[in-house]
């Protein structure tokens, strides 16, 4: 996959909750967690996460659990920035993205 595949996948530049989604549902499967265990992970209710998801606004719980624990930041989440992401992340989430886009 090359670099301009690889910003279409991540929709980077693009900030609408379509997008955010999408990144934050990929980030969620890369993690190997349902909505469910996600939230008790994050220490949140599901309901709580499932509409983060849903409306693509995650809480700042949720961003600082993905960076703390995942490796995953903000900037990837919320802009679809890639770069700055180690390798094995990026393969996991780009793989994610190409199954459930």
């Amino acid at each position: 996959m090359n670099f301009e595949q690889k910003e279409a996948l991540a929709r980077t530049r693009k900030s609408d909750p379509e997008a955010i989604r999408a990144r934050l549902k990929a980030a969620r499967v890369v993690v190997g967690l349902g909505q469910k265990e996600f939230a008790e992970a994050v220490q949140v209710k599901q309901t709580t996460y499932n509409s983060q998801e849903i409306k693509g606004r995650p809480s700042l719980e949720v961003i600082r659990y993905l960076h703390t624990n995942h490796r995953i930041d903000a900037n990837f989440i919320l802009f679809g920035d890639f770069v700055q992401l180690p390798g094995d992340i990026q393969t996991a989430l780009f793989e994610a993205l190409s199954s459930h886009d």
